[in-house]
Formats: C-alpha cells, structure tokens, sequence
C-alpha cells in the first residue's frame, strides 16, 4: 500500500463551484487525492505536510506552452538552421523544470519546429527522468508553404535544403491536409495544431491574413476527430478565426483581430479562446534590448490593444475562456504574469483561477484526471501564501508543488 499523505492549509480553492474553502486537509495515496475532508481529519499515521498561511489549489495549466528550445530572440525562425534538435531537446528538460517549479503541472504543448522533440520530451518525463509537467503534445506545426509554421527569411539557394523535421507538417490541398494529419498523430502527437492565418513572430507573414481555406481545415478536423482528438488553430485575423471556428475547431490560439462576427460564432459554437496577452507587452518591453525587428515591433503593436478589447468583448459574450501563455516568447517559469492581465481585461479572479484549471481541463478532454482537487484525480497539488481569489498575482510565487502525488518544490 502506497504512503498517505495529508496536506493541509488555512483554505482550498473549489475550481469546480468558484468557491474558496476554508480549514481543508487533502488526503493523497501514491498519485491519486483520495478524498478532501476537514483539516482536522484525517488517517492519523500519515505523513503531514502543515502549510499554515497557504491556499491549496489543483496544479496550474497551460493551454499554450512551446518547452522545446531557447526563447525565442524575434528575429525569425531562419537561425532554427543553426541549432540541432539535440540543443532544442535539451534545453526543453531545462523549460520543463522550470514549468512545474512555477506550478503548471500539466500543459499543451503547441507546436515546435522540430518535429516531434516535444513528444519525445513528454516520454522522458513519463519515465521519471527529469522533472515536467504533464504533456500533451501537437508534435509539429500543420501550416501552408511560406506560411506561419514554415521556416521563412532564407535565401533561395539554400530554402530547399531545409532538414524535413522543420517542415514536417507543411502542407497545401484537402487531400496532403488529411495524410499529414495523420502523419502527425502516427508518430505520436496527442492533437493537431494548425496555423490558419500570419503571425506576428513569422517574417513575411501578415497575422491578419488567412492561411488555410475552409475545407482544408475542415479536413484537419475531421481526421483529428476520427482519431478521437481535437484541433487547435492559430488564428489571429478575422476571417481566419471564423474559418476556423466553421471548421470545427476545438480552440483559437490568440485571436489577436477577431471582429463581432467571429466572436459571436465562437460563443455559438462553444469554441474556446486562448489568449496570450502578457506577452506583447513582454515583447516591446525587451524586443529592442533583443533585436526584435522592425517588422516584428509593427506587427505588436497591430495585435495588442486589439488582442484585449477582443477578448473582454468574447468574456460578455459568454465565450470559453482557456489559460495559456505563449511560453517561450516570455521566459518559461514566468506563466503566471497572465492571470492579471485576464483580470483586468474582464474575468475575475476566480474565473482566472478556473480558466488555468477546470476550464483548461474540459478543454483538453481531461477533466477526470486533473484541473481541480477532488478524490480519483491526479494528486497535483500547489500551494500559495495568501488568498489568490482576491489577489492573482500571488500565483507569480508558487512555494509547494505536487505532481503525481511527489513533492516537486517544498514550501519549507
């Protein structure tokens, strides 16, 4: 019989209900909560961990995340050709650490350039290897030729010698949108991200431009649904957003210049949106210090302040909100500067707690395994000083992390 552990703390967020609770204990065996009761209660032979001051919460989630490689430096994806996906492995066992250290226990994984190291990352931490969060991985970018996901800039005597992880997933027509998909999830992907307009961060590329037609995104989610997974779409134009979201797919990515119309499709259509506000501001804070180009600084500022008045737009609106970050554009381990930005662009602060746990959860498929404390779910558990529900920044200090019912980072 595995080791009970009983963690208790002055309260509990209920990520389930909105609520904080107070005076809780939860009760942990091997890597599963096996109930929650009164702090006072208990097996009395287990081991306690006594966190006086503290809110207990279920571990974080990012919606967003890109642990394989280096931050990215903004300017363009040309200089992938002067690193090797061993570099790009091993520096994701350093973001990975630094994920879960700041109390993302599970995140989505959205996409590296080199095609399936994410996937390979995720196994290694399956094994116990390094310490990570728990993964689920797009494996590599589904994106037009010269597209958001291509590798762009180079010149054209050497764009042809591009190794083929870097463009694995580069792909045009209905019929190659189907094969690559499938490609895609045979070596191991656990769904599929499309690129369906520019971005901001991809020279020669226009975010507010569509990539992909509707049928070929149609078909991308067709596959994906028949494998018994969904599609997430970077889209930050209009027009892309609303193909996208006619499509069937299962989340945007930014959303940076959705109009009325594509907010009211998403809202009808249940779709969710994952905006990653922090880092604009992240990226004009240190883009000159970095030698972000001009083209990348214009495109910023042209999905900024637009990005924020859609997304308290989509808030009224009754859309469904999911956490992510874009980590990797911002320092990895910094996620949680997100949640004020959620707050001050409309939720509160326990639907800002929610939308990095529950609501992150159902978006995955994933809500009978984690995304809120309760007993048959995984023992991934936080812990932080003060009341989150009134102030989120807390969450930008994370003391005690539980993953699978060990003890990551101890608050002592």
């Amino acid at each position: 019989m595995s080791e009970r552990i009983v963690i208790t703390a002055d309260r509990l967020i209920d990520t389930e209900r909105g609520e904080v609770v107070p005076d809780r204990a939860v009760i942990v065996e091997g890597d599963r909560i096996v109930d929650v009761v009164a702090s006072g209660e208990g097996p009395a032979d287990a081991r306690r961990i006594d966190l006086p001051g503290h809110t207990l919460l279920p571990g974080l989630m990012d919606m967003h995340s890109h642990l394989i490689g280096d931050d990215d430096n903004g300017q363009g994806y040309a200089q992938l050709v002067m690193r090797s996906s061993a570099q790009e492995a091993i520096v994701g066992v350093r973001n990975a650490r630094r994920t879960v250290e700041a109390g993302f226990t599970t995140v989505r994984d959205i996409g590296t350039f080199r095609a399936f190291a994410d996937v390979a990352l995720k196994e290694g931490i399956e094994a116990g290897w390094f310490p990570g969060p728990r993964m689920m991985c797009a494996g590599a970018y589904v994106t037009t030729p010269g597209g958001a996901g291509d590798v762009t800039g180079l010149a054209v005597d050497v764009d042809e010698v591009v190794p083929r992880e870097l463009r694995f997933g580069v792909t045009s027509g209905v019929d190659q949108m189907r094969s690559t998909v499938r490609q895609v999830l045979r070596y191991g992907a656990d769904f599929i991200k499309v690129l369906a307009t520019g971005a901001v961060l991809t020279s020669g590329t226009n975010p507010g431009m569509p990539e992909f037609t509707e049928d070929e995104l149609r078909a991308a989610v067709e596959e994906a649904e028949g494998a018994g997974t969904h599609v997430a779409a970077h889209a930050h134009g209009a027009e892309g957003i609303k193909r996208a979201v006619r499509a069937g797919v299962r989340s945007v990515e930014h959303g940076s210049l959705m109009d009325d119309e594509a907010i009211e499709l998403m809202a009808e259509r249940g779709t969710y949106l994952v905006a990653d506000m922090y880092d604009g501001d992240y990226m004009l804070e240190v883009g000159p210090s970095l030698g972000y180009t001009d083209e990348v600084i214009e495109k910023v500022h042209l999905t900024n302040d637009a990005q924020r008045e859609g997304f308290t737009k989509c808030v009224k609106a009754g859309v469904r909100i999911a956490f992510g970050t874009d980590s990797g554009i911002a320092p990895h381990g910094v996620n949680a500067r997100q949640f004020p930005y959620y707050v001050r662009y409309g939720l509160t602060p326990m639907q800002a707690i929610q939308s990095a746990t529950r609501w992150s959860a159902e978006l995955m498929g994933w809500e009978d395994r984690v995304g809120a404390i309760a007993p048959g779910l995984f023992a991934d558990v936080i812990a932080v000083e003060g009341d989150p529900a009134d102030d989120v920044s807390i969450l930008e200090r994370v003391p005690f992390v539980m993953k699978d019912g060990e003890v990551v980072k101890d608050a002592s």
